[in-house]
């Protein structure tokens, strides 16, 4: 359900799967980001390591929605990639919980944020963050210890 909404915000833009990866975990975790929207998700600890084991997950989801033609495959000289179509604007608009327009809202967010970024620019913007997301349970939990 994320990616349909993440490419639908994406209108025409296509996104290949390491793309998406890191717009999922920025959806889902926008609060990570300095200046970013309150996160839909909890702030777990570790949470930075969805980002790392979250491939397979998204590329079972892509083959499922474009199965259903939900979004458009591209096939052109740099990979695959994938973009939404009519089919996902209509689907997405019949999600109406308020669970649903906060994530057409965080998904606007990403997209206006991050899609300008080249894949190599958004490739080490995750790599040099990933490490510090959930790490201050880390710290936490360092403290607690000591004070047994």
């Amino acid at each position: 359900m994320r990616l349909l909404f993440l490419l639908d915000a994406a209108k025409d833009r296509p996104s290949d799967v390491q793309r998406l990866v890191a717009y999922d975990y920025l959806l889902v975790h926008s609060g990570d980001v300095e200046n970013g929207p309150q996160s839909l998700h909890p702030a777990v600890p570790f949470r930075g390591t969805e980002f790392l084991i979250k491939r397979d997950l998204i590329q079972d989801g892509l083959a499922q929605i474009f199965a259903r033609e939900l979004v458009d495959k591209i096939f052109d000289k740099t990979g695959i990639s994938y973009r939404g179509n009519a089919l996902t604007t209509a689907f997405c608009s019949l999600m109406t919980s308020h669970y649903a327009t906060e994530l057409r809202l965080r998904a606007e967010w990403v997209i206006l944020n991050f899609s300008s970024l080249s894949n190599v620019d958004l490739s080490n913007y995750m790599n040099e963050n990933v490490g510090h997301w959930g790490a201050e349970f880390d710290r936490q939990t360092a403290l607690n210890q000591l004070e047994l």
